[in-house]
């Protein structure tokens, strides 16, 4: 049986450079995704590549 899910969500706020955002934005529209989206992705990806035996 299909059943919908919904992921739990947490809103927070966070401070980046405009430079940042407006490279973000570009790069969401470009992939047809929202900007929260793509931030999401970026840091799920950031954290699966980072080196935690530093």
């Amino acid at each position: 049986m299909f059943k919908v899910e919904k992921p739990e969500m947490i809103n927070k706020t966070f401070r980046l450079p405009a430079k940042l955002v407006q490279e973000l934005q570009i790069v969401a529209q470009d992939k047809g995704v929202s900007l929260n989206n793509l931030v999401q992705q970026c840091c799920e990806y950031a954290l699966q590549e980072l080196d935690r035996e530093e």
